[in-house]
């Protein structure tokens, strides 16, 4: 996950990350309009457990050429029944793509996860994954960490940037974990909410992650590709979870959110997309925005199918049956 989250410096993504749409030639169309999101995916479906590695079979289409018509652009007109069919769709394509698809974030339990979601803010999982080791080794419970010496957090955060308002945010919420919550993480929207540093955006990932209650993570890849993909036009990160959460049966909001970011991690970048590697190109209005080349676009492909670890030093038993590789610790590389 999931991830960009919110923290003491607000409930915002990374500021660098907007679209850039380039005019590229829209792909040929054929007459046959049947061919499904699934076939244009037969190259791209990581290996399983006992199949070769992701990495192998980069994401790719056959050719631009076998991109339907919805690719050429979604009708001005779609009914509100078409767009939830299209919706669904894409993540059903999706969870094929992405089976192993989990928060990208290392925990073991709610309170690290809560303090790594935090801490996400600003910068990468990946940073914050190699940074938490160090921080829950001297601090492992709530009531440790509301005791630390600021300073020392602070050197301990430095990497992930903004470290002075995640050091006060972190304190602050053990501190009230310990004092108002017996030292756990309460397991309700509404009691997250009231900690430091945490909004609805980090409370989600914690009740879909550690509490296995549905919810729908907003992050700037999330935003981004619905609306890259028509399901909203909203901006607002409330409203557009509201309008997506609308399009689907609330058990699949955690997974969901899942395949969207990790396919803009990897595939649907915001300013230049693979379009000529995706899955889904059959089913985007927005294909062409991107590069439609099939080997051009497969060397834009980013983490394992592209070749590059993932972003967990310890990810799920699924991600490295399927090929995945775990990121190297802090200062390897």
């Amino acid at each position: 996950m999931a991830v960009h989250h919110d923290s003491a410096v607000g409930e915002q993504g990374p500021g660098g990350d907007r679209e850039t749409a380039k005019p590229t030639k829209k792909a040929p169309v054929k007459k046959d309009s049947t061919a499904s999101a699934s076939e244009a995916a037969a190259e791209v479906r990581p290996a399983s457990a006992k199949g070769s590695a992701p990495a192998k079979k980069a994401a790719s289409v056959k050719s631009p050429a076998s991109v339907s018509k919805a690719a050429a652009g979604q009708p001005k007109a779609e009914s509100r029944t078409a767009l939830v069919r299209r919706a669904r769709r894409i993540n059903r394509e999706l969870a094929e793509v992405y089976p192993y698809a989990h928060p990208e974030l290392d925990f073991e339990n709610p309170f690290q996860l809560v303090v790594a979601t935090v801490l996400s803010a600003q910068t990468t999982d990946l940073r914050v994954n190699q940074t938490t080791p160090a921080l829950f080794a001297k601090y492992p419970t709530p009531e440790d960490l509301a005791a630390a010496d600021p300073e020392e957090v602070e050197e301990i955060l430095r990497p992930t940037g903004f470290f002075r308002a995640k050091t006060r945010s972190v304190i602050g919420l053990s501190k009230v974990l310990a004092e108002e919550f017996g030292g756990e993480v309460p397991g309700r929207l509404e009691d997250l909410v009231k900690l430091p540093g945490v909004g609805r955006k980090t409370a989600f990932v914690v009740l879909g992650n550690a509490f296995g209650r549905p919810g729908i993570t907003v992050d700037t890849h999330f935003q981004r590709l619905v609306r890259r993909w028509k399901w909203t036009e909203e901006t607002d990160p409330d409203k557009i979870e509201a309008a997506v959460g609308g399009l689907f049966p609330r058990s699949d909001w955690t997974d969901l959110s899942h395949h969207v970011i990790w396919h803009g991690r990897r595939i649907c970048h915001a300013r230049k997309p693979a379009c000529g590697a995706c899955p889904i190109a059959p089913l985007c209005p927005a294909y062409g925005e991107g590069e439609t080349d099939p080997e051009k676009a497969r060397k834009l492909l980013k983490y394992e199918k592209g070749g590059f670890p993932g972003q967990r030093l310890n990810p799920p038993q699924a991600y490295l049956d399927a090929g995945g590789r775990p990121a190297p610790p802090l200062g390897a590389g």
